[in-house]
C-alpha cells in the first residue's frame, strides 16, 4: 500500500479526561502521517462548577500539542452535551473538507491507524454504497480477511466523507419509523442479539443522547456499509468507569491494536454475512460464554449499547 494522496483531517473530541487525551494525542503522533495531518480539537464546556477543573486541564493538554500540520482548537463556552459536540464538530469540518477522520479522548491507535484511514477514503471515495470507515474491530476468533463490510455504521475511530455525513438524520422518531415501516427492526438489532431499537427509543425519550445509533440508523437503513479492519487499529481506553456516564470496567471490547499495516480494497461491496454473523455471537457473548443464559446475555446487550453508543 503506496502514500495517500490526500491527508484527511482528523477531528479529537475532548470534555474532562486528561490522562486519557494525552495518551489519545500521543498515539496519533506515532502515526507517521501525523506531520501532514490537520488536526482539529472541540473541547466541550464544563456542565457546572464541579467538572471546570478537569475541563481546565484538558484544555492545557491540547494547548501544548505539536506536530501535526497544522492545530486548530475550538473551546465550547458552554457544555453542549457529547451528541451535539460531535454532530457540530463533524459538519463543521465537512464544510471546509471532503472527509474527515474522528477520534475521541479515549481512543488509542496503532501507528498505522492513519495510513489505513487515509487508503480507505481514497479507495471508496467513489464508492457511494459504502458509508463510512471503522478503525476498530471486534475480538473476533478464526482467521478473516484484511478487511469486510458491515450494514451500518460504527464510532471508535471512523471517518467518513461530506456527501455521506450528509445523509445523517437526527431525528430519531424519524429513524425508528423507517426501520419499522420496512420490517427492519430485526435486522437493525442482529436479531435480538443487540438491543439498537431500544437505544433508539431512549433516545427519542429522552434517555439518553446517543449520536452514534442515529448515525448507525442512518447509515443501515440506506444500506450504507461500513469498512471494518480484521485485526483492530483503534483501542478504547475509557471503559474503566471513568467516563461522564460510566458504567464500570469493561474487558469485553478489549483488542490489542494492530502493529502492522492492514491493507485496502480487492474486496467485493456486499455485507460480508459470514462477518456479520460473527458478530451477532459476540453480541449475545457466544465465544465467551457457555449455556443458557438469556438474562445474562440480555445485561451485557444492554451495557455494551452503553458503552459502544456514546450515550453521553
Amino acid at each position: 500500500m503506496g502514500e495517500p494522496l490526500r491527508y484527511s483531517p482528523v477531528v479529537v473530541f475532548a470534555y474532562r479526561r486528561s490522562k486519557h487525551l494525552a495518551l489519545a494525542i500521543d498515539a496519533l503522533l506515532k502515526n507517521p502521517e501525523a506531520r501532514r495531518t490537520p488536526l482539529y480539537v472541540f473541547c466541550d464546556g464544563p456542565k457546572d462548577a464541579h467538572f471546570a477543573p478537569d475541563v481546565d486541564r484538558v484544555r492545557d493538554v491540547v494547548s501544548s500539542i505539536r506536530g501535526f500540520a497544522s492545530v486548530r482548537v475550538v473551546l465550547r463556552d458552554k457544555n453542549f452535551g457529547l451528541a451535539r459536540n460531535i454532530i457540530e464538530g463533524v459538519s463543521d469540518v465537512l464544510r471546509e473538507h471532503d472527509s474527515v477522520i474522528v477520534v475521541e479522548d479515549d481512543i488509542v491507535v496503532s501507528p498505522y491507524f492513519l495510513r489505513f484511514m487515509n487508503a480507505a477514503l481514497s479507495c471508496y471515495e467513489d464508492t457511494r454504497r459504502v458509508g463510512s470507515i471503522s478503525g476498530y474491530c471486534y475480538p473476533l476468533k478464526g482467521e478473516w480477511p484484511e478487511t469486510f463490510f458491515i450494514r451500518g455504521a460504527d464510532c471508535w475511530g471512523w471517518a467518513t466523507w461530506r456527501d455521506r455525513w450528509a445523509l445523517f438524520n437526527p431525528n430519531g422518531g424519524q429513524l425508528l419509523q423507517e426501520l419499522s415501516a420496512s420490517g427492519m427492526i430485526d435486522a437493525f438489532d442482529y436479531g435480538g442479539a443487540m438491543q439498537y431499537s431500544k437505544m433508539l427509543e431512549d433516545q427519542i425519550s429522552g434517555k439518553n443522547d446517543s449520536w452514534a445509533v442515529r448515525w448507525h440508523a442512518s447509515c443501515f437503513l440506506r444500506d450504507l456499509l461500513a469498512l471494518y479492519p480484521s485485526r483492530s487499529l483503534v483501542k478504547n481506553i475509557g471503559l474503566d468507569g471513568t467516563g461522564t456516564h460510566g458504567v464500570g470496567a469493561d474487558e469485553s471490547y478489549d483488542v490489542n491494536v494492530s502493529n502492522r499495516p492492514v491493507s485496502v480494497g480487492g474486496i467485493p461491496i456486499v455485507e460480508s454475512s459470514a462477518a456479520r454473523d460473527a458478530f451477532r455471537q459476540f453480541f449475545v457473548g457466544g465465544q465467551r460464554e457457555t449455556g443458557n443464559q438469556p438474562a445474562k446475555k440480555l445485561r451485557r446487550s444492554l451495557s455494551a449499547l452503553v458503552a459502544r453508543l456514546r450515550v453521553h
